[in-house]
């Protein structure tokens, strides 16, 4: 029996960028269990180049910075005769440094508030619009990052973006709770080497520091946060809803690492 449970359901998966893509490997996780998958790009170009990829597979353009198009998803979805959806995968994260990572307290307005419109009230907004198509008992599984606390300057100001994203889903959860049971859960993934971590400024130094602080001294992988994913997305994990499932290989309890210390201590 398919442990997953997932074989005959579609699942739309937003974010795919390329095969580095945690989104990518999620969605070939859930083929591989006999799940179909629907995927949306935000461009045309993006369409093109993952049509490369995945053959017959439907994929849509829904740019989420533009609401017209999160409606018109639905539509075509609709249209289309993808009238039961079982689970949404969000992996949608931008932000724009156009100088570069400079101090939080510099962040402008503009910068802030596309971030979060993207990165976070994305989901809220492909959940209200995807809501009519959910079946009953879908989830929506949305990726995050281990930590929103830990002020890392190589990662600018989307760590309160993210908090904000994850925050959303407790309210997801209770709000779509009166007329079903669609759950909303987070996993929130340590470092990982992907084509859109790779562009960001410091985060190679940050992805080789993590390298030594994971106990096991051997980087998280991107398989590691799809799998957990696929669990969340499957009926298996039912009785979860609203959580943040952090993904990091240990790493955030190994800071005070002896090696490490001696390092610094003593150069």
């Amino acid at each position: 029996m398919n442990f997953l449970q997932v074989d005959g359901k579609k699942f739309v998966v937003a974010g795919v960028a390329n095969k580095k893509s945690v989104a990518w490997h999620i969605a070939q996780g859930l083929k591989a269990n006999g799940a179909e998958v629907i995927y949306t790009v935000r461009s045309a170009a993006r369409k093109e180049q993952l049509a490369k990829l995945v053959g017959e597979a439907p994929v849509y353009i829904c740019d989420v910075e533009h609401p017209e198009q999160i409606a018109a998803l639905t539509e075509s979805l609709r249209a289309d005769g993808h009238t039961l959806i079982h689970g949404l995968v969000h992996s949608i994260a931008f932000a724009n440094y156009p100088e570069g990572i400079r101090p939080f307290h510099e962040t402008t307005p503009e910068q802030f508030l596309q971030s979060t419109n993207i990165s976070c009230f994305s989901l809220i907004a492909l959940s209200n619009a995807l809501s009519t198509l959910f079946d009953r008992q879908a989830s929506v599984v949305t990726i995050g990052i281990s930590t929103t606390t830990m002020a890392s300057e190589s990662y600018g100001f989307m760590a309160p973006v993210k908090a904000a994203l994850q925050s959303s889903l407790a309210f997801l959860t209770k709000s779509f709770s009166k007329f079903s049971e669609v759950r909303f859960n987070s996993v929130s993934a340590g470092l990982l080497k992907t084509s859109a971590s790779a562009g960001i400024p410091g985060y190679i130094d940050a992805y080789l520091f993590a390298e030594q602080v994971i106990p096991r001294k051997r980087a998280l992988a991107t398989e590691e946060v799809a799998n957990t994913a696929l669990f969340l997305l499957s009926p298996r994990s039912s009785g979860i809803t609203a959580q943040t499932v952090v993904v990091d290989a240990g790493m955030a309890i190994n800071y005070f690492d002896r090696d490490i210390i001696n390092k610094v201590v003593n150069g």
